[in-house]
């Protein structure tokens, strides 16, 4: 384990305050009242001496998916019979550097575009490495857009209508938009809602449904940022609470239903568009500190890091269908 990372609450780890792996689930909003049946199975079980501690993911077509591993630098590719490849490393920030609140470098959100194109955050505390950066298939990491060196940008979204990408700082309590093709970052929304209290603060984020909506680490809230008229931000919505050490969460495709990842209690919880909550997979379905996760069809990708368990970072595939 990374000797900054411990298991208090004012010290989790960055894989505690990422944003992002896939999960999938059918949850009609009509049956949501009642517990799921679930089943999970282990798609990879990962190399911990290697550094390959997933941080967030995307979906692939075919069934593959695409992480980063926060505190190695890397992309990678995990294959549908659990091969993991190694995309591209990131430079190794100056000497010196350290990066807000993590100490480490850390490589957080990370989204697809439909030819191919990630596009992913990377922290490093120094200017010339902190940013959102761009890997074409076949090519070479580049930084496309620069922000500032103070900050953790943790969580990343697309909206695809819009060409934008939407950042989460859990330092700064801040998020970011981000034209697709690169340039100055817009400070699109800060609320007190969005800031730290006592270590990291907006985390996860997905664009839904009119709206940017981004986890609360430190206060365990789901939140939702209305985008309003020109493409502003609107006034904070406070979704849910009492979602205590939320990572990164994902849309079902039933309304505003989501499922959430409970970072340090290895849980993951359906949350219902009312803010109610229920917690439907556990460390006994195989989570490991799970860190994203994100949704296709009727299976849910979730990634753990193993932060607080140290023990076997892996990336699950759950069904979870509704309870009778």
């Amino acid at each position: 384990m990374p000797r900054f990372l411990t298991r208090t609450r004012t010290a989790l780890s960055a894989s505690a305050v990422a944003a992002a792996v896939a999960v999938i689930a059918t949850v009609p909003a009509t049956t949501a009242t009642a517990r799921p049946a679930t089943s999970a199975r282990f798609v990879a079980h990962l190399d911990l001496a290697g550094g390959q501690r997933p941080e967030n993911i995307t979906l692939e077509p075919g069934g593959g998916a695409v992480v980063t591993f926060a505190y190695s630098r890397q992309v990678a590719r995990i294959s549908p019979d659990g091969t993991v490849r190694v995309l591209a490393t990131l430079p190794e920030p100056p000497a010196g550097s350290t990066t807000p609140a993590l100490s480490s470098p850390f490589l957080g959100g990370i989204v697809r575009t439909h030819d191919g194109t990630l596009y992913f955050l990377y922290a490093t505390g120094s200017s010339d490495l902190t940013g959102l950066w761009r890997l074409r298939p076949g090519g070479t990491p580049q930084r496309i857009a620069a922000l500032p060196a103070s900050g953790l940008p943790n969580g990343l979204a697309i909206d695809r209508h819009e060409h934008q990408l939407y950042a989460a700082d859990s330092v700064l309590g801040t998020i970011w938009r981000i034209p697709v093709s690169g340039g100055t970052p817009t400070r699109w929304a800060t609320a007190p809602e969005l800031a730290a209290a006592g270590f990291l603060g907006a985390n996860g984020i997905k664009v839904h449904d009119g709206g940017v909506w981004v986890s609360n680490l430190d206060k365990g809230t789901v939140l939702r940022v209305p985008v309003v008229r020109h493409g502003n931000a609107g006034p904070v919505e406070t979704r849910a609470t009492g979602l205590v050490d939320i990572d990164d969460f994902a849309f079902t495709g039933h309304g505003d239903t989501l499922l959430a990842a409970i970072n340090a209690d290895n849980e993951i919880a359906l949350v219902e568009p009312d803010g109610r909550h229920e917690v439907v997979l556990t460390g006994a379905d195989g989570l490991q500190n799970p860190t994203s996760l994100a949704v296709r069809g009727t299976t849910a990708y979730i990634a753990s890091g193993a932060y607080f368990t140290n023990d076997d970072p892996n990336l699950l595939a759950a069904r979870i269908t509704p309870g009778k």
